[in-house]
Formats: structure tokens, sequence, C-alpha cells
């Protein structure tokens, strides 16, 4: 499904501005806890909302509103003729941030990008596995281990990028949260203390706010970076109030706990917008949702089998009934407001009587199955409970016997990952570049399988392509 993304606002809120003197506090009502607050590890935009965003920077950034990529901590740079080389001029006097638990000697270098990068593609670099179970799923997904040739500190504040081949998205790629920039000098010193776990735990960044504190799936807090190095933020406290349940969220709003949500449900959506004391903000999203099916095991290794379930699925149903009819069923591994989209493919037509006829010609008979439901609300899926149960009555229709399951989100993002797991997954996919590419090869590539490619499909002609 491609769903238009939705946020609320409070326009006025007693909480946001108690007095003229008093500090500036924004709070706003996450759906979801972050696996953690380095942001190379993960791919889910919960976790970036709480770690890239408020804490680090990249080398370029996208313009806001854009997919163009735009200076950041690299202020210049140039590419070779062949389009092979990259050379990144650093912004002079960039400060990590001071906290609590970590004081800079030193500001941003060439050094720190080259720890930040190499980590996630060299599997000998002392930190590619400094927390148990670590994986860089973004940068295996995007290739970069096998794109990237080297990089190299030409001084304190330049760096060069060598690729084995061009890569037209590399600048767009490297605006990516997963390519966020860290302190080598706080990781250095969490080694030395025998704490390098707390990399993860307690970041560091040259953000436009320092972390203050984290209570598991509850709050987060941060503070405004009195040293950043763009423009400052207009508020000096920002929270996280964390709160999965979107009507829990919807009543926060109006109540002026929070001043901004995302991801209502679509139900609310009108009520929202007659609220003279909200303001709801929306637009096409860039995302698809879908089923990953593990491809690597009976049945779901035959295509016939997939085409079938695919055809049983009433995709209308769950477009009325999750979306209040704000989606658009896919017929693409990539959304419509993607260039390159394939207007001429049609999708599976809704024909039951069809799927049978597939399952039977399959050799398949008293199927049965999981559907893994996320728990938590997506931009590509607003209630992954009700879709898991639009498509359970589906397939019983065709003699298939589906059982739902779900697991608290973090554990179901690791779980849906391993390729031994059952069943067909509900996963989605907000594209982070405005490149094809971040969805083609990220999430159906051979080098994603294990990771962003839960399908757990390999083609090596359609990597080739």
């Amino acid at each position: 499904m491609k769903y238009k993304l939705a946020l609320a606002a409070a326009l006025l809120s007693a909480t946001f501005f108690a007095s003229a003197a008093s500090a500036k506090t924004f709070v706003f009502c996450s759906e979801g806890s972050p696996e953690g607050f380095d942001p190379g590890l993960y791919t889910a935009g919960t976790t970036f909302d709480a770690s890239a965003h408020p804490i680090y920077n990249r080398l370029l950034e996208f313009k806001p509103g854009t997919t163009e990529p735009v200076a950041a901590l690299a202020e210049s740079w140039d590419i070779s003729s062949d389009g092979t080389v990259y050379t990144f001029k650093l912004r002079p006097n960039v400060k990590f941030q001071t906290t609590d638990f970590f004081t800079p000697s030193r500001t941003l270098n060439a050094d720190d990008v080259i720890f930040s990068i190499d980590r996630q593609i060299n599997p000998n670099n002392p930190w590619a596995k400094y927390v148990s179970g670590a994986s860089w799923e973004y940068a295996d997904g995007m290739g970069f281990p096998k794109l990237i040739k080297s990089i190299e500190k030409v001084d304190d504040l330049t760096v060069k990028f060598t690729l084995n081949r061009a890569e037209a998205p590399f600048l767009a790629d490297l605006a990516m949260p997963f390519a966020s920039i860290m302190s080598k000098e706080y990781a250095d010193s969490l080694d030395k203390a025998g704490k390098k776990e707390q990399l993860n735990q307690q970041p560091v960044g040259t953000g436009p706010f320092t972390f203050v504190g984290y209570q598991q799936d509850a709050v987060i807090r941060y503070k405004k970076n009195a040293d950043y190095w763009g423009t400052a933020p207009k508020i000096d406290d920002l929270v996280f109030a964390i709160t999965t349940d979107a009507a829990v969220r919807y009543q926060k709003l109006k109540a002026g706990e929070c001043q901004l949500m995302p991801y209502p449900n679509a139900a609310d959506v009108a009520s929202m917008k007659a609220d003279k004391n909200l303001k709801v903000m929306e637009q096409e999203g860039l995302n698809i949702a879908y089923l990953a099916y593990n491809t690597t095991q009976p049945p779901f290794d035959k295509v016939e089998v997939r085409k079938a379930l695919n055809m049983a699925i009433n995709k209308k149903a769950i477009v009325d009934a999750v979306f209040q009819g704000m989606a658009t069923p896919a017929t693409n591994p990539i959304p419509p407001t993607m260039w390159s989209y394939n207007k001429s493919i049609k999708d599976d037509a809704y024909n039951l009587d069809e799927a049978k006829k597939l399952l039977a010609s399959a050799g398949v008979k008293d199927l049965s199955m999981k559907i893994w439901a996320m728990p938590v609300s997506r931009p590509y899926m607003l209630n992954a409970r009700r879709a898991a149960e639009i498509m359970q009555d589906d397939f019983a229709k065709i003699g298939v016997k589906a059982e739902i399951v779900s697991y608290e989100w973090a554990e179901y993002l690791q779980r849906s990952k391993d390729k031994n797991r059952d069943g067909a997954a509900i996963m989605g996919w907000t594209g982070d570049n405005g490149d094809p590419d971040n969805f083609l090869d990220t999430l159906l590539g051979c080098d994603a399988v294990g990771g962003n490619n839960r399908a757990q499909w390999c083609n090596k002609d359609f990597d080739a392509s």
C-alpha cells in the first residue's frame, strides 16, 4: 500500500510556554521506542527520529522537504571525472556535544568520518561487532562494502572516498541517517573504559540537540546544543513521549500534553481537520507496504504460491478499513511518486477461484502459515493487526489457515530478518534519498538478504541489471 503521510500539531498549548520566562519545551508524541541510538545499526524511521535527526549530522543532508543533498558537515566536495573519487572538505570548528558523560577535547576532523563509515564496511574494524548481534543493515543493503574501495585522511579537514565503480546516488546515500558522523574520541574513551556498548546507549554527536536521558519505552529527553554549528533550535528542551497507540496520541495532543504526533488513525483525520486548535500536515507518501514471504522456505519458494496468495488478498478492503481510502494498492516495489515508476505494470486481480487453482497446480493443500503483524503505526501501515486480520479472512476463503503473530517493535524487526523465519511478515519502507535504488537494492538485492531483504529473495540477474 502507498499511504498519504499525515501529522497533526497543536497550534496552542498551555504546556508549550508556561510563562514568558520559562524554558521553551516541545513534546513529540512518538509512535514507538528506538532500538538504540547508533543510527548505523538500524533502518527504522522511529529509531532515526530519536537518534540521527536530533543528535547527529551527516557529511551532506537533505534540503528540508526535498531529496536534494546539500552541504552539512562537509562544506564542499570534488568528484573525479570518472565518478570514483569524492574528496570532501569538512566544515571547520564543528564541536561535538558536551554531556554529563563526555567532554570533548577537539573539534570534528577526518578521523571521525573514517571511524563512522569504516566500522560499517570493514569486518576487521574493532567496532564492527561492538554490540551483540550488530549488523550494519543499511550499509550492507546499499552495497557499501563492495562499493567503497578506501576512505583516506588527506588532512584533518579533508577526507577522500575512492569507489570501485561510479555510483550515481552516492552523495544522496551519504545524506541518509545511517551515515551519521560520530565522535572517534568518544568511542576511544569508551573502549579504554571497557564500555563500548554505551556508544549505542549514551550518544554524542554534532547535531542541534544533546541527549539527556532515556526511560525505556516511556520518554527520551534532549536539550538544546549550545555549541551547535548550524542555526540554533528555537526551543530549549525536546521531549519524546513514547505513545504507541494512535488514539492515545490524539488524546494527548488535544489535551496539550504534546505538540506534535505522527501517523494518526485514518478515521480521525477528518475530526482533526475540523478542530481549529489543530493543524494537519499531509503529503503524498514516498513509501510502500508489502508482505515479505520467506522465499527460501517451502512452499513460499514457489512463485505460483506467492501469486495465489496475492490474488486472494482483497487490497481494496485493506485500503478502506485501515486507511479510510487514503492509500493506493501497490503494483510496483517503488511508490508512484518515485521517478522511473512503471505505470504499465498491472497488479494480480483479486480472484479467489484463480488463487485456488494456482495452489492446486503447485501441489499445495492444507497450507498453514503465520502472518507477522508489526505492533506500531508506521507511515506505510497504520494498523498492521487489522490488515493481518483481513488477510487471515481472505486466506481462509482459499483453504489457507493463517495465525497472526507479533512482537515488541525492536524484537519484531530483529526476528523478521532471520533467514529461517516462517510465514510472511508485514513490512514497509519509506524512501530516504529519492532514488529507486533505495527501494530495489535495499529491499530486494542479494547483499540485503538477512537484513532489509526480509523476503530472502536473491536473483543474480536482478542484481546485475
